[in-house]
C-alpha cells in the first residue's frame, strides 16, 4: 500500500493534465486516468517479475511520465487546431507515442554508446527545458485552466486560494521529520484541496453518476493517427527517459543490495531499459500514455527495508484493478483544476531543479556553460516565440516544433562539435 500511494498522483497527474488542455469529456478523462492505472499496474509486473528479456527483475514500479507531457500536449493542440476532434488529438497522441517506443526498444540494445552521446550535460539541459515549458501549464492550471478562461473565473481569488493551499500544505509536509508525510505529501497536499472545495461547493458528485462501472481495455479505442513533426520531440524524449532510467534502475539495484556493476547489473539496466520501452508501447495501444520507472518507490524501499519481488506483484495488481473502475479516475476529473495546480506547479518546479542537479555533476567550464546558455536560449526562445519558426520550410519547422527538441537538438549537437 505504501507503494501504491507513493505512486498514484504520479501515475494520475498526467493524463489529467492532459485531458484538461485538451478538452476532454468526463468520460473520455476518467477512461484515460483509469488505462493509466491498469497500464501502470501490468507494466510493473513485466518489469519486476522479468519476461524473458523484458524487465529489470527488480522492484521497479512504473508509472505514466511527466516528460512526455509538453510535446503530448502541443501534438494534440494542433491536432484541435486543424479542426480535428479531441478523439481524433488522442488517436494522434497515442499514434506517436506508440512509434516512438521503438527508439527506446532499439536503444535498449545499444545501451553503452547511447550514454556516451547523451551526455549528463545533454540529458540534464532537456529536463531542466521540460520542467521550464511545463511551468506554464502548471500556472494555468492553479489558475483555474481553460474552463476559468471560458466563464470568466481565471485566477480569481477563489483559484489562487486554493492552489496556494494546495502547494503550502505540499511545501510544509516535506519540511516535517516524518518520512511517511513527506513521501506523501502530495497526496495528502491534494486531499486537503478537495476538502476545500467540497466545504464550498465547488465539487458536482452528481456528474459521477454518468459513468459506467466498470471500463475493460480496448485497444486503440480512439483510432491511430500520426505526425512527423510531434514524432521527432517524442522521440527525443524517450531518449532522455533511457537516460533516467539507468539512473533509476542504478538506485533501486543499490537500495535492493544489488550489484551497481558488472554483468549482472548489465542485464538488469538492459532489460529494465527494453521493459520501459515495451510498456510504453503497451501504454499507447491501450490509451494512455508512456511509462517509465518511478524513483519514488526507492523511498519507500529505503524506508521498510523489504525489495522483495512479491510485492511488486501486488502493486501491481492493486493498480490494475482501481484502474478498472472509472468512477477513480471521475473523481479525479470533478476536482477543482486549481488544486491540481496547487500540486503540479511544485512538481514541474521540482522537474527543473532536477535537470539543474543533473547538470551541477559535470564540470561548468567554458564549454559547458556555452553549450548550456545556447541549448536554453533556442529551446525557450522557441516555446515563447513560436512565430520565429513560421517562415521556416516545412521540413526545419517541424524539427524545430516544440522548445524541447529544439533545445536538445542543439545541445546534442553542441556537444558533439565543440
Amino acid at each position: 500500500m505504501q507503494h501504491v500511494l507513493a505512486v498514484f498522483v504520479g501515475i494520475v497527474t498526467p493524463p489529467l493534465l492532459v485531458s484538461q488542455a485538451l478538452g476532454l469529456d468526463l468520460q473520455d478523462a476518467s477512461y484515460v486516468v483509469g488505462m493509466s492505472l491498469f497500464v501502470s499496474g501490468v507494466a510493473t509486473f513485466i518489469q519486476t517479475r522479468r519476461i524473458g528479456p523484458v524487465g529489470s527483475g527488480l522492484l521497479s514500479v512504473q508509472g505514466t511520465s511527466f516528460s512526455f507531457l509538453a510535446p503530448i500536449i502541443a501534438a494534440g493542440t494542433v491536432t484541435l487546431a486543424a479542426g480535428g476532434s479531441t478523439h481524433a488529438a488522442l488517436a494522434t497522441v497515442f499514434g506517436v507515442c506508440f512509434a516512438g517506443a521503438f527508439v527506446e526498444i532499439g536503444l535498449s540494445r545499444a545501451l553503452a554508446h547511447a550514454r556516451r552521446v547523451v551526455t549528463p550535460l545533454v540529458s540534464g539541459t532537456v529536463v531542466t527545458l521540460i520542467g521550464l515549458t511545463l511551468l506554464q501549464v502548471g500556472a494555468e492550471t492553479l489558475c483555474g485552466g481553460p474552463a476559468a478562461r471560458a466563464d470568466g473565473t481565471f485566477a480569481s481569488p477563489r483559484n489562487l486560494a486554493l492552489g496556494g493551499l494546495v502547494l503550502v500544505v505540499i511545501v510544509t509536509l516535506n519540511r516535517t521529520r516524518s518520512r511517511f508525510l513527506r513521501m506523501g505529501s502530495i497526496a495528502f497536499g491534494l486531499a486537503v484541496g478537495c476538502l476545500a472545495s467540497v466545504v464550498l461547493g465547488l465539487v458536482d458528485l452528481g456528474r459521477l453518476s454518468e459513468l459506467p462501472a466498470v471500463s475493460l481495455p480496448v485497444p486503440f479505442k480512439y483510432g491511430f493517427g500520426f505526425s512527423w513533426s510531434a514524432l521527432l520531440s517524442v522521440a527525443f524524449i524517450y531518449v532522455i527517459t533511457m537516460i533516467e532510467t539507468v539512473g533509476d534502475l542504478t538506485a533501486t539495484s543499490s537500495v535492493s543490495g544489488e550489484p551497481i556493476e558488472g554483468p549482472v547489473y548489465l542485464k538488469r539496466i538492459q532489460g529494465g531499459v527494453l521493459g520501459d520501452g515495451v510498456n510504453s508501447l503497451l501504454a499507447a495501444a491501450f490509451n494512455t500514455f508512456p511509462n517509465t520507472t518511478f524513483s519514488q518507490n526507492n523511498g519507500v524501499i529505503q524506508l521498510t527495508g523489504v525489495a522483495s519481488r512479491h510485492v511488486g506483484i501486488f502493486v501491481s495488481a492493486f493498480l490494475v484493478l482501481l484502474g478498472l473502475f472509472p468512477v477513480v479516475g471521475g473523481l479525479l476529473e470533478v476536482m477543482p483544476p486549481a488544486v491540481l495546480g496547487g500540486a503540479t506547479l511544485i512538481l514541474f518546479g521540482t522537474v527543473a531543479a532536477t535537470g539543474i542537479r543533473i547538470i551541477a555533476t559535470q564540470p561548468l567550464d567554458r564549454r559547458a556553460v556555452t553549450i548550456l546558455a545556447v541549448s536554453l536560449a533556442t529551446g525557450l526562445g522557441v516555446t515563447y516565440v513560436p512565430e520565429a519558426r513560421e517562415n521556416l520550410p516545412p521540413v526545419l519547422a517541424s524539427i524545430f516544433g516544440s522548445g524541447i527538441a529544439t533545445g536538445g537538438l542543439v545541445a546534442l549537437v553542441m556537444n558533439l562539435l565543440l
